[in-house]
């Protein structure tokens, strides 16, 4: 299961199944989980936790240090969740003192030349194209898909089931459930496919929608926007969804 010309620490925890192809580099403080693959020319550095059944690309960097001149050598993880699929060429830093890790859900996608850096925090079942790069201490939630060469600025925030259209810069934090594309980025409207496709029930989507019409496309400003919205719309789960997105906001949402 392993190639004779891998190059593996003997202090590195491997499951027995765990499957190393050829030229690859496993480094000493590694755990790599069952059914995992690894394929050619890959390295998997110091402070790397993989969990069961990942599969990673040929020529994939997982867990090298990150590229922050505060950086002091501390020790930190990178952690993938189970089933989580990292495609050829992707590479992603491990964290700072800042969080201590670079974080990666369950069951997620990034395609090849992807890079996500430090203190990234991704969840379950997201997408991330080729080429997207995220900056340090970016924040995706559960099943957003990003397209392919988008650029994301540091610390920015993208919520759950959203669609970024490929190669638009990301500026400010992304709303949940909103389709964005443009230059500069705006939001489009609801993600209607996705929430569709995971049968969200036709109640959340008119309430979604109600949502965004005082949000996005109203003269009210954000402040005046969810005044609104806490007095008119039904507070269904995927409202109160929004609602906290925008009010735990730093960098404020885009509109």
């Amino acid at each position: 299961m392993i190639d004779k010309t891998a190059i593996i620490s003997a202090d590195a925890k491997i499951h027995e199944s765990v499957t190393v192809g050829p030229f690859s580099i496993i480094e000493g403080d590694v755990e790599i989980g069952e059914g995992t693959t690894i394929g050619s020319h890959v390295l998997i550095a110091d402070g790397a936790r993989l969990g069961k059944n990942v599969r990673i690309f040929q020529g994939a960097v997982i867990g090298s240090i990150p590229q922050d001149l505060k950086f002091e050598g501390e020790d930190s993880l990178v952690v993938i969740g189970d089933s989580t699929t990292i495609r050829e060429y992707a590479t992603i830093n491990r964290g700072t003192k800042e969080s201590g890790s670079t974080d990666v859900g369950k069951d997620c996608l990034i395609m090849s030349y992807a890079h996500v850096a430090h203190d990234c925090k991704l969840g379950d079942g997201i997408i991330m194209a080729n080429s997207v790069n995220l900056a340090g201490h970016v924040i995706i939630e559960d099943y957003a898909i990003i397209g392919g060469i988008v650029p994301v600025h540091q610390f920015v925030r993208i919520g759950a089931h959203c669609m970024i259209g490929g190669g638009f810069r990301v500026p400010q934090d992304v709303a949940p459930f909103c389709l964005a594309g443009g230059y500069p980025l705006k939001v489009a409207g609801l993600n209607l496919i996705c929430l569709r496709r995971k049968k969200f029930p036709r109640e959340a989507i008119g309430h979604l929608q109600e949502t965004f019409k005082l949000l996005f496309f109203s003269n009210l400003n954000t402040k005046q926007a969810m005044v609104r919205i806490k007095d008119e719309v039904e507070l269904s789960p995927e409202v109160a969804q929004v609602i906290a997105f925008v009010e735990k906001s730093t960098r404020g949402i885009m509109k």
